[in-house]
């Protein structure tokens, strides 16, 4: 090759060499002798394979949705506020079911996902007729992510929008409360908001018990919560309603009410106070008439205090059943007069003060034990503090704030204090157990457990004394027509007829009557009270109000068929009062 031909040659330039950091790179990240072509095309096709997954993903969740017809919030809410808002079932003492929980489907909406919200409220309220359109379109068209529309639809309903179609309209299955026996035991079991939290009775009592904690916490599930055992019994509670309707149509009372109390356990058996309501349908539920008398109520519970008044002067050892009193006259006390309705012309006893239910022999009873001792007594078995149960609804006592002789002479027969009758049941219950003060509950409870929280209050022989009194008043006084109607169940009671206060005064037209009967009175176990407000006259009555003619058949009829629902049966031919507790308790005393 000629040196011409050698400067025609192109001159390639130097090669540069590759750094050290690239080469390392290299070599980690395709290895020595790789195809890197093919390196790059299997990249390529694993990243295909990854985003088909993904958007396969997708596209099921998106047909689980569309199925399922639940948004997000749906999601949020079926995994949260469901179980959030679980209660457990409240069973009577043999596990009849009082209240329940069942799953409702409730509607909302995601404003946000809705295309054309005017079309989705015209379809939703030709779809719910009672949908409240103003409120629904308010909800609707804020900026929120999820709003209620309507609580606890129909599944027809449910079904029928669900066929609609709507975006961003959706359903959420939730626990609804509910009560199969009605207004049977309404009072006494309450009743729960939309939000299935108790407001009143034993459902609220739940809640202020540690349940609200509990659904905070999300430990309240559907699985794990113990039923609540109630001392009631569904069926004395269904035969003492039915006869306390019965009694409120006849004499045309204004409200009649109720209760059944184990007298050594302090269990509260039945409890109905009329008019009631329907926990299911709880429009009613805030009628002022529609309280629960025996609890929220305060009343001047009349003759059936004497019961106290008799228990502590026979208890103080001052005076004994044979103790004379003179009631022949009415008992002036400055320009005021106490008198009875049927008084005796002759001294009575102290055990003629009760079965003839003299207002002025109770008084003057009162009297000679002294104000401080009448008002220490009152205080000692319960009655002049607020009584607190298992139920938040309890009303303190009216008692008077400056409390003089007056005030002894008139409370001595019922008047001039008024108090809860579960109160005045509660006192009473201690008169005849023995002299043990129980509180009352509306729990389960053992004999054991009564007996570890029950204070002595009186002293056994004035309880023996006491039932004494009630036996010989089912006998030959006020409470007769009440053992013609339960012959056989050794029954012993009380009347009261309180005179209530209108305008000022104390009307004699305006009554409310009450009958509290023990039985059996050798060995007492359970206690009946029943109350008419303001019952009218009737021809079988001859014209009269008073408690003897109307509160007492009215707890002869409930006793007869309760008795054998609480395990009690007829006994005849048993010994008269005096014969079988009075000489019972005087051969227990000499036996000691």
């Amino acid at each position: 090759m000629t040196d011409q031909s050698l400067m025609r040659l192109p001159v390639r330039p130097a090669l540069k060499k590759e750094p050290w950091r690239q080469r390392l790179i290299r070599g980690l990240l395709y290895g020595r002798n790789v195809d890197r072509a093919a390196k790059a095309r299997a990249r390529v096709g694993f990243m295909m394979v990854a985003f088909g997954l993904i958007y396969g993903i997708i596209a099921v969740r998106l047909v689980m949705f569309a199925v399922g017809g639940e948004g997000h919030g749906a999601r949020r809410g079926g995994s949260g506020d469901a179980i959030a808002t679980a209660r457990p079932d409240i069973v009577d003492r043999n596990g009849a079911i009082l209240a329940t929980d069942v799953k409702s489907p409730s509607l909302f909406a995601e404003p946000r996902r809705i295309i054309d919200k005017d079309e989705a409220i015209e379809l939703l309220t030709a779809t719910l007729p009672d949908l409240d359109t103003g409120e629904a379109r308010s909800r609707i068209n804020t900026k929120k992510g999820f709003v209620w529309l309507k609580r606890e639809i129909t599944p027809r309903q449910q079904q029928d929008i669900h066929r609609l179609g709507i975006p961003g309209i959706g359903f959420l299955r939730e626990n609804k409360r509910v009560y199969p026996s009605g207004p049977a035991v309404s009072h006494l079991i309450g009743l729960v908001n939309i939000d299935n939290q108790g407001i009143a009775g034993i459902e609220k009592w739940l809640d202020t018990n540690g349940l609200a904690d509990l659904h905070r916490a999300g430990f309240a599930s559907d699985r794990l919560q113990k039923p609540i055992e109630l001392a009631v019994d569904l069926r004395v509670e269904h035969a003492l309603r039915d006869e306390l309707l019965k009694a409120k149509e006849k004499y045309k009372a204004k409200a009649a009410s109720g209760l059944i109390s184990n007298v050594k356990t302090g269990e509260i058996v039945a409890m109905v106070s009329l008019p009631d309501f329907d926990p299911n349908n709880p429009r009613e539920v805030h009628d002022p008439d529609r309280i629960n008398r025996l609890t929220t109520g305060v009343y001047e519970m009349g003759s059936t205090f004497k019961t106290l008044t008799l228990a502590m002067a026979l208890d103080s050892g001052k005076v004994n059943l044979n103790t004379m009193y003179d009631a022949r006259y009415p008992l002036s006390y400055g320009k005021f007069k106490i008198h009875d309705t049927h008084p005796v012309p002759r001294p009575i006893s102290l055990t003629e003060v009760f079965t003839f239910s003299s207002n002025v022999g109770a008084a003057k009873v009162a009297l000679g034990q002294g104000v401080e001792a009448h008002k220490a007594f009152l205080k000692k078995v319960g009655q002049l503090d607020r009584l607190r149960t298992e139920l938040p609804e309890s009303a303190s006592p009216i008692v008077p704030k400056r409390w003089g002789e007056l005030n002894t002479i008139t409370i001595a027969f019922g008047h001039g204090m008024a108090v809860a009758p579960l109160q005045a049941v509660m006192g009473i219950n201690a008169m005849i157990n023995g002299g043990m003060l129980i509180p009352p509950t509306f729990l389960k409870r053992t004999q054991e457990e009564a007996n570890a929280i029950g204070k002595r209050v009186v002293k056994k022989e004035t309880s023996d004394k006491i039932r004494y009194m009630m036996r010989l008043n089912a006998e030959i006084g006020t409470a007769k027509k009440a053992e013609e109607l339960a012959k056989g169940y050794y029954l012993g009671g009380k009347t009261g007829t309180a005179e209530k206060v209108v305008n000022g005064r104390y009307s004699k037209k305006q009554v409310l009557n009450s009958f509290t009967a023990v039985l059996p009175m050798d060995n007492p176990q359970f206690q009946v009270l029943v109350m008419l407000d303001e019952p009218k006259a009737l021809p079988e009555t001859h014209g009269f109000i008073t408690s003897g003619w109307n509160a007492v058949p009215l707890g002869g009829k409930v006793i007869a068929r309760v008795a054998p629902l609480l395990g009690l049966e007829p006994r005849f031919d048993l010994a008269p009062a005096d014969g079988l507790i009075l000489a019972a308790s005087k051969t227990a005393q000499t036996g000691r």
